[in-house]
């Protein structure tokens, strides 16, 4: 069973035990999150929101804090202008933990997947 959850403005195709970087949240590091906002649900039985599945969610652990790549900026014109800069955008790994459909189904990650040994 897979899912389109909504997080911060942007979709995401999630399974149970994928590892997930969206933007920063404010919850704190090991700390589960319920994610409400279920667009779709796929598997034996497709169920789409208008918007929202009623009674879906989406359950997810924090895993970490941190900060991408640098990506560096540069703009120049021919005379004396030029402009260096750099950006680190901030996110949050997610690892997502169990989906369920609102009608009874649900997916739960592996106990024995390398995603469950390494951050359960």
């Amino acid at each position: 069973m897979y899912g389109v959850v909504e997080i911060g403005g942007h979709q995401y195709r999630v399974q149970a035990g994928d590892v997930l970087d969206v933007q920063k949240l404010t919850d704190e590091a090991g700390q589960t999150v319920e994610l409400d906002k279920v667009l779709f649900v796929g598997g034996e039985k497709a169920v789409v929101g208008t918007p929202v599945v009623s009674g879906a969610k989406v359950t997810a652990k924090v895993i970490k804090h941190d900060r991408s790549r640098k990506v560096i900026v540069f703009k120049r014109k021919p005379g004396a202008y030029r402009r260096k800069n750099g950006h680190r955008q901030h996110y949050t790994s997610l690892l997502i933990t169990e989906i369920n459909d609102g009608q009874g189904n649900t997916a739960k990650i592996d106990a024995d997947s390398k995603n469950a040994k390494k951050f359960l």
